[in-house]
């Protein structure tokens, strides 16, 4: 097998083939072709590659990761992080390659999960006494209706006891109209 560089050396390539989302880059001493994607050809935004680099140029690059995919070997590069000019490294110690690692990385999705305020719904309002909320968020005027938060179970409880209640209170009714025919 060939050498390839170490992980993180800088070399200078030229530019083998260009595409829509990069451009494939020639790596000295050996057959293998790495990739600049287009978000590390530049530090701006790169939306066509071939207005940065044409075939055949020669252009710096620093080796940022090694992948083994389908037994192929994947190597990607970066420009951004190197000075075109001199070949010198503007990333020495990796820092912005990290940051856009954890800009790529997934969040989990916490949608499914239920949220509970249990340290808003156990406190007490000072200026008007209800439970759920504080006194700076508190619109009660004095004298006026007060409101507070009814814990879920209870209010699970009430509407079940308030169907309940509807329920024998329309019969009732239904059997004191039958009565009075």
């Amino acid at each position: 097998m060939e050498p390839l560089p170490e992980l993180y050396a800088i070399f200078q390539g030229e530019v083998a083939t260009v595409t829509e989302y990069g451009a494939f880059i020639k790596i000295p001493g050996c057959r293998k072709q790495g990739l600049v994607h287009k978000t590390h050809m530049s530090s701006c935004r790169v939306d066509k590659p071939s207005e940065i680099v044409d075939v055949g140029d020669k252009v710096w690059v620093k080796l940022i990761g090694k992948e083994m995919k389908d037994d192929k070997l994947k190597l990607s590069l970066s420009m951004k992080v190197v000075n075109q000019g001199t070949g010198k490294d503007l990333d020495p110690n990796n820092v912005s390659l990290d940051q856009d690692e954890r800009k790529k990385r997934m969040f989990r999705d916490y949608t499914s999960q239920k949220i509970t305020l249990e340290a808003v719904l156990n406190t007490v309002c000072k200026k008007c006494g209800c439970k759920g909320h504080f006194a700076k968020e508190c619109f009660v005027q004095p004298g006026g209706t007060k409101y507070s938060l009814i814990p879920e179970e209870d209010e699970e409880e009430v509407a079940a006891a308030g169907y309940e209640r509807d329920k024998t209170t329309s019969l009732a009714d239904d059997s004191s109209k039958k009565r009075k025919k």
